[in-house]
């Protein structure tokens, strides 16, 4: 998911994390050594999208194109109509669900697939959201993959945050700073960069959690698209040109 705010610890569906982790023997050091420096500079971020997880799942079809910031200004009018529940989301008019969405932009377009996401869900899941979440990573993924609206980023968000699966969410900021720090070709695949994570880190839920936040904090405020604050970042050392200079 792509940019957002920080929900207090109260408003969370998960418990804290420990700020531990084991290394995964075969991981690539540099990958771990980005997380480790990572949170020694910016601390736990207590970053966790939804109170419940049918809101993370509307939260990751909201956040598409658009900042946290306006999805939390959606999310909360749904909240306020008593929407956030799928039948709840399927009965309501789809002018009014797209009313009451706005902020998110896309407006129209995301009120239908939401609408498509809980028509997925009473078909193939009988309405149940923990029936879904309890079917293997692999075969939720595909079915996700297929429902209109959804792509790999959307879905893995969906898995990690709702389903609490280890699946690494590769956004935009992911993919800015492996491509900068030279660990990623700008043609890489998102699968093949999604791999790369989670082949070289131990296969941790509140570890990719973690690090995904993060990025994103990284990706905000210091390896942005136009005028990056390279000289100001804790992973500046890492930076393919300063490692040169330091071997």
């Amino acid at each position: 998911m792509r940019a957002r705010a920080e929900p207090q610890p109260s408003d969370c569906a998960f418990t804290p994390i420990s700020r531990e982790f084991p290394r995964a023997a075969d991981a690539v050091p540099n990958l771990r050594d980005y997380y480790d420096t990572l949170l020694a500079a910016f601390g736990p971020q207590h970053w966790w999208p939804g109170r419940t997880a049918f809101e993370i799942i509307v939260g990751a079809i909201l956040t598409q194109n658009t900042s946290w910031r306006n999805v939390e200004r959606a999310i909360k009018n749904l909240r306020r109509a008593k929407l956030l529940a799928p039948g709840a989301i399927l009965a309501v008019p789809a002018r009014r669900l797209a009313a009451l969405i706005r902020s998110s932009g896309y407006f129209r377009q995301k009120a239908k697939k939401l609408k498509v996401f809980v028509r997925f869900l009473r078909t193939q899941h009988q309405g149940s959201l923990a029936k879904m979440l309890r079917i293997r990573s692999a075969t939720l993924r595909e079915q996700l993959l297929g429902v209109h609206g959804i792509g790999p980023e959307t879905a893995d968000s969906i898995l990690l945050y709702a389903g609490r699966r280890p699946v690494f969410v590769v956004d935009a900021y992911a993919r800015r700073i492996l491509e900068r720090h030279h660990l990623a070709d700008p043609k890489m695949s998102y699968e093949d960069a999604r791999q790369f994570f989670e082949r070289n880190l131990p296969q941790d839920v509140p570890l990719y959690n973690e690090f995904h936040a993060l990025i994103v904090r990284t990706g905000k405020d210091y390896c942005r698209a136009s005028n990056p604050r390279c000289e100001e970042c804790p992973l500046e050392r890492f930076l393919p040109e300063r490692a040169s200079v330091v071997s």
